[in-house]
């Protein structure tokens, strides 16, 4: 059989995925990695290559070994990865300094590059696409303040799938999906441009040669394969940003088509076919990885991870049933929650805001208007609220992409571990009112990142018949017209709370969730 490999570096682990030409998830190896914060600077997180980049290698070569498979019958290898995220290295290709997604220590040169001009921010966001809040720039900057002589040997950057292409094929190239978050892209061209890092002190001959998704970068060398167990010359294809390429795995390949990425974030992905950007800086436009498309992009903070926090701090005897039983802790949670009424009795989660891209920042986390009254504000009634509470978020991003296109979804993709929750499922079709579809394959950046291996070998003519070919569909959820009504006045009251919950936090009586570098 034929097989292309597919390695996947999130924030909080790196998986190597093997799929047949079916798209069949043959096996999966993962290690779980964590990106430290260094004590002398606040807000950092460093990006360990030189570990992380043996945790690749083992996912790769257990892969291999617990699947059984033939080396040979690997036809492509391509990668994806947290955006964001790069590293630099020196003249000679080796890494010299890198950073994980959310890293915020250059809140100080956020502010410098906004009192050297206060429109300096608007003019690279109508540019990139991108503001201070997730780019390169401040961190680049930052690195030329602090470390003076790692940024006069940073010869060459690249994001973290490209990091991981280069140590399989020794070709350092960047694709549009992932470089485009570094704020340092052209959008309209989709690639590096000059006039931003001009316009910020920074150097502009560190940019890589730009290569769309499914493009051949090169082969697996011999040293690459001696400690992988790949074989010597399997193609290496370009890849791209996870968010982008879990859009490809669910079948988003056309204009207008909508995806709703459920993890640790949630990723709201519109596709257009021109780049926009939105007059009051409030979302984020990226490149997406099929070449003649872009994407309009929203995120929530945190909603996968509060789940989890849930889960940890409240739901023992949940975890326990689930031990026993070996279902998920989530699954028996939503089973306890699945009667509660819309609305939760009119508890209201506050943890993310809706999109602002020019001065994001989150109120306090906590829950208002709890009752004392067990049956209506316990472990059940808090669950479904945080369930409603990251519907809602998405709902009010969706609708600031509406006020600035026009544009308001028939029916949106949910991916990601979210999708899994039928109860979750369902109330998201209940708050935005229209069918949520859950694709059958959940690795879905995985899958994406492989259709492109697949395009790049040859073995898929174009992105279009691979999704047709590839994408299957699990289930459909329908929106109840009633339920949403009712949610519609339920957002309206939420948003009313969350406004005067960040003005409490504005005024520093609660701490903000988070807050991007320099607010």
């Amino acid at each position: 059989m034929n097989y292309i490999l597919a390695l996947d570096a999130g924030t909080g682990s790196v998986r190597a995925v093997l799929f047949d030409l079916e798209g069949n998830q043959a096996s999966v190896s993962q290690a779980e990695w964590t990106h430290l914060s260094d004590e002398n600077y606040p807000g950092s997180m460093d990006f360990d290559w030189s570990k992380n980049w043996e945790l690749t290698v083992r996912c790769i070569k257990n892969l291999l070994e617990e699947s059984n498979i033939d080396p040979h019958e690997i036809k492509a290898i391509s990668a994806t990865s947290m955006r964001e995220g790069f590293v630099l290295y020196d003249e000679n290709g080796e890494e010299i300094w890198a950073c994980a997604n959310v890293d915020a220590r250059a809140s100080e040169e956020v502010k410098l590059l906004k009192s050297i001009d206060s429109d300096l921010e608007q003019k690279i966001y109508e540019l990139s696409g991108q503001t201070f809040a997730l780019g390169a720039l401040p961190r680049l900057l930052w690195l030329k303040n602090h470390k003076p002589e790692l940024y006069e040997k940073a010869a060459s950057i690249s994001m973290i799938n490209d990091w991981i292409l280069y140590k399989l094929s020794g070709e350092l190239k960047a694709d549009p999906s992932n470089g485009c978050t570094t704020g340092i892209f052209d959008l309209s061209k989709r690639t590096w441009t000059s006039a931003v890092t001009d316009l910020c002190g920074i150097k502009s001959s560190i940019f890589p040669q730009v290569k769309e998704a499914g493009t051949i970068l090169g082969t697996v060398t011999n040293e690459s394969a001696s400690i992988t167990s790949l074989k010597p010359g399997t193609l290496v294809i370009s890849g791209g940003g996870d968010a982008q390429m879990a859009s490809v795995g669910v079948g988003a390949v056309r204009k207008h088509q909508t995806v709703i990425s459920g993890g640790s974030f949630w990723q709201q992905e519109v596709n257009i076919d021109k780049p926009l950007v939105d007059r009051h800086g409030r979302i984020r436009v990226n490149c997406h990885a099929v070449p003649d498309l872009w994407q309009i992009e929203t995120i929530a903070f945190f909603p996968g991870l509060v789940m989890r926090w849930f889960r940890d701090a409240f739901c023992d005897s949940e975890k326990e049933q689930a031990a026993a039983s070996g279902k998920d802790a989530y699954e028996i949670l939503e089973e306890k929650a699945k009667d509660v009424p819309i609305g939760s009795h009119g508890i209201m989660p506050i943890f993310s805001d809706v999109m602002n891209y020019m001065s994001w920042r989150h109120a306090s986390p906590s829950f208002i208007n709890l009752s004392l009254d067990p049956h209506k504000a316990g472990k059940k009634e808090m669950f479904k609220s945080l369930q409603e509470n990251a519907a809602l978020i998405t709902l009010g991003n969706l609708k600031i992409i509406q006020e600035e296109t026009g544009f308001y979804p028939k029916e949106v993709i949910f991916a990601g571990g979210a999708s899994k929750g039928k109860l979750w499922s369902q109330t998201l079709a209940d708050v935005l009112g229209i069918p949520v579809k859950i694709p059958a394959v959940k690795e879905a950046a995985a899958l994406g990142t492989a259709l492109f291996a697949g395009i790049g070998a040859g073995l898929y003519s174009d992105i279009y018949e691979a999704v047709e070919k590839v994408v299957k569909w699990d289930r459909i959820h329908t929106p109840n017209p009633v339920s949403h009504e009712k949610y519609l006045v339920i957002y309206e009251h939420w948003r009313n709370i969350y406004i005067e919950q960040l003005r409490i936090a504005d005024s520093g009586l609660t701490n903000h969730m988070w807050k991007a570098p320099g607010l």
